[in-house]
This record gives C-alpha cells, sequence and structure tokens, in this order.
C-alpha cells in the first residue's frame, strides 16, 4: 500500500535552514508527482512544491527563491530543502501523491521558526 513518511522538521530560528525529506513506498515512486504541502493554524493547506516525474517543479510565491524539491527515485525520497526561513513558513509539512485516482498523504512534520 502507499506510505508517505515525513521526517526533517523541528526548531529553527529566522534566516535559517531546514532540509526534510519524504520517504515513499508501495507504488513506482519514479512515475508520479510528489508534492509538499503545509498546513499553519488557522489557515487552510497550501502547496508548498511539486516535482513531477521528469523532474520540473512548481513552488507557491511564498517560497520561491527559498526553498528547493527534488527527487532521488533510486531512495525514493522527496527532499525539500528550505532556506531563509521565516516565522511564517511556520507549519506541518505533508507529503502527498495521488495514485490511483485517490490522494495520498503522510503524517507531516512540524515546522517552527522562532526567535
Amino acid at each position: 500500500q502507499v506510505q508517505l513518511v515525513e521526517s526533517g522538521g523541528g526548531f529553527v530560528q529566522p534566516g535559517g535552514s531546514l532540509t526534510l525529506s519524504c520517504k515513499a513506498s508501495g507504488f513506482i515512486f519514479r512515475l508520479y508527482t510528489m508534492t509538499w504541502y503545509r498546513q499553519a493554524p488557522g489557515k487552510q493547506r497550501e502547496l508548498v512544491a511539486l516535482i513531477n516525474s521528469g523532474g520540473a517543479t512548481n513552488y507557491g510565491d511564498s517560497v520561491k527563491g527559498r526553498f528547493t524539491i527534488s527527487r532521488d527515485n533510486a531512495k525514493m525520497t522527496v527532499p525539500l530543502q528550505m532556506n531563509s526561513l521565516k516565522s511564517d513558513d511556520t507549519a506541518v509539512y505533508t507529503c502527498g501523491v495521488i495514485h490511483g485516482g485517490r490522494q495520498y498523504w503522510g503524517r507531516g512534520t512540524q515546522v517552527t521558526v522562532s526567535s
């Protein structure tokens, strides 16, 4: 079955960096578009970044130029490098994939940016 497991969250000061990772299993990873979303308290879930099977990427406006998504098809992972973090980046970050017409999510990892 499809499983997505996020890791790498934590507490960081403004201006700092973190790298999240999503480990996927249960499907032919290299064929699918992978996404990172985030949701802050009281706010709607928003797209952070996506990467398709060919490696093309797209980013939410609020993270462009600061975050970088990539994929390692051999390891079936989706790293998200986050630089120049701001307090507004505080959220639960979740990895997602649409497989067989169904949206799958991991449990998420908390990122807190605060001084």
